[in-house]
């Protein structure tokens, strides 16, 4: 039974090419009070079980280093529900870059957090903790949630266009009685009671949603846009709530709190629609690879899913079909359109000993070959890899936002109350001051502050990506603005490589027409492309 104050951890380790580095680790790390280590050279991890009342993980990982050898950081990619603007975000950041060790960015537009820890000092489940007690949901990305979160988006946008339908006719009543106020005639067209009726399912069925995120955001010693529309909406439906059961002679306002929640509605729908299309790059990289392999297994071939081929597998791929996998070859020789990886468009010869790579297309002979690289550690899946965290990352200009909208909503609601008590100064009108108050909470929304600047980087490098240009990050996006000279490759970057007829322009004695015809005449038995 291991004691109380006893930690067990596993620690990735880079650069071991032998038993004696192993060994030499493992006398290191052993060395240190309360320190029980093995380190396993085949999937390069030490297993440590330590005192934490004796040593503190930051040592362990010192000695370590200190050997020649390197911790890396790990780092996991989550997927985060319930996030509706900037503020949302940003919150969710702070609380994570508290944790000890952790460094985080936490993108609007993809709905996604890329996380960097050190190794033992916090696990993937600590991160998700952490990220629902603040009112949200999140999932550790992996290619078996890749799928799900995409049925989770289609059934997201599906239930934002049922809610806004369902808004929309609750509040079309109104926005036509609203037609009267600006009218000679002095009758309703909808009593009191029936606008009360349409406007209060509106505001506590469907407007939950916005009182639930200023709860949490509340909750968490911020402010978002669900504040603001809350505060707003609330402020005209009870006003008019009040007017009605007292019968004032007032005007009423139903239809501004039933309106402004039926538009924010119509945002968030036009919102989800643009999420799944920028995920479009990352699902086209992914649809490179086959979803089939053929595998040698006790002597027979045998058809699998792709993502079960195993390491040192011998897979064969036919003409014309693509690669798993990378691999090697160990029989066989052809040629292998990589252009995919390259942008090469002339195909490179593959013979024995030579590596290949997945989602990249067979053009002649069979080959076999034997896995090395599988699943996440395939070429393909570093570029996909590379364009979500580009995705993800922020450019110098998103930090700038996101410091003003940190700051946004706690002054939108200051000058609102301003507005009120100025206005009800000036013009001795409590109503119409209180409505100038809520007319600026609800039009400064601070979503177009967090949404600006990811969706124009979600959609660049998603662009980029299927046209065969990888950005490192954001930041280079942004600076690359500032490039006077660009030095390139040009076959198979600018131009594809493949000679076509752009103009025929024939001498005074022949016709376009009889050259064509010669021309083909001549080409039927040419092998010449």
């Amino acid at each position: 039974m291991t004691p109380p104050n006893f930690r067990k951890i596993e620690i990735p380790i880079e650069g071991m090419t032998c038993t004696a580095c192993s060994t030499r680790i493992e006398k290191a790390l052993n060395k240190l009070p309360g320190v029980h280590a093995t380190v396993n050279l085949a999937n390069e991890k030490a297993r440590i079980k330590f005192d934490d009342t004796l040593v503190i993980l930051d040592k362990l990982i010192d000695s370590i280093e200190k050997t020649g050898f390197h911790v890396s950081p790990q780092s996991v990619q989550l997927q985060i529900s319930g996030m509706t603007c900037s503020e949302c975000s940003g919150r969710i950041k702070k609380k994570l870059n508290k944790l000890p060790g952790v460094t985080a960015t936490v993108n609007l537009v993809t709905e996604r957090s890329l996380i960097n820890f050190r190794p033992g000092s916090i696990t993937v489940s600590d991160l998700i903790s952490v990220i629902v007690k603040e009112g949200y949901n999140a999932t550790e990305i992996n290619e078996t949630n890749r799928a799900k979160e995409k049925s989770r988006q289609i059934a997201t946008y599906r239930a934002e266009l049922i809610m806004f339908w369902i808004s929309a006719t609750l509040t079309l009543p109104l926005m036509l009685h609203m037609g009267t106020i600006f009218s000679d005639t002095t009758t309703e067209l909808l009593p009191r009671w029936l606008q009360w009726l349409l406007a209060t399912p509106v505001q506590f069925w469907i407007g939950m949603r916005f009182y639930k995120g200023a709860w949490f955001a509340l909750r968490g010693g911020s402010a978002n846009m669900d504040v603001l529309v809350s505060l707003g909406t609330s402020v005209a439906y009870f006003l008019s709530a009040i007017v009605t059961l007292l019968g004032l002679n007032q005007h009423i306002y139903f239809e501004s709190s039933a309106a402004i929640i039926t538009l924010v509605l119509l945002g968030k729908l036009m919102e989800a629609r643009a999420k799944n299309k920028t995920s479009a790059a990352i699902e086209k990289l992914i649809a490179l690879q086959p979803r089939t392999a053929r595998v040698e297994r006790d002597g027979q071939t045998v058809e699998i899913n792709a993502n079960a081929i195993k390491l040192n597998d011998i897979f064969i791929v036919r003409p014309g079909e693509s690669l798993p996998v990378d691999g090697i070859v160990t029989e066989g020789s052809s040629s292998i359109n990589e252009s995919m990886l390259t942008g090469e468009s002339l195909p490179v010869p593959k013979n024995f000993g030579t590596k290949v790579y997945a989602a990249t297309m067979n053009q002649q002979g069979l080959l076999k070959c034997r896995a090395t690289n599988i699943g996440s550690q395939t070429q393909l899946a570093a570029i996909i890899r590379l364009v979500e965290e580009a995705q993800g990352s922020k450019a110098p200009i998103q930090r700038m936002a996101d410091k003003i909208s940190s700051i946004f909503v706690p002054i939108v609601v200051l000058i609102s109350i301003l507005t009120l008590l100025l206005t009800w100064w000036l013009f001795d009108d409590f109503i119409f001051a209180l409505i100038n108050a809520v007319t600026v909470l609800v039009i400064s929304c601070p979503c177009a502050l967090g949404l600006a600047t990811p969706t124009a980087i979600m959609v660049g490098t998603g662009r980029g990506a299927q046209i065969g240009v990888l950005f490192k990050n954001a930041s280079a996006l942004e600076q690359a603005e500032k490039i006077k000279t660009l030095v390139l490759d040009k076959t198979g970057t600018l131009t594809e490589g493949k000679p076509v007829v752009t103009d025929i322009i024939p001498l005074e004695d022949i016709s376009k027409n009889d050259l064509i015809q010669i021309s083909a005449t001549l080409e039927q038995g040419s092998e010449h492309p």
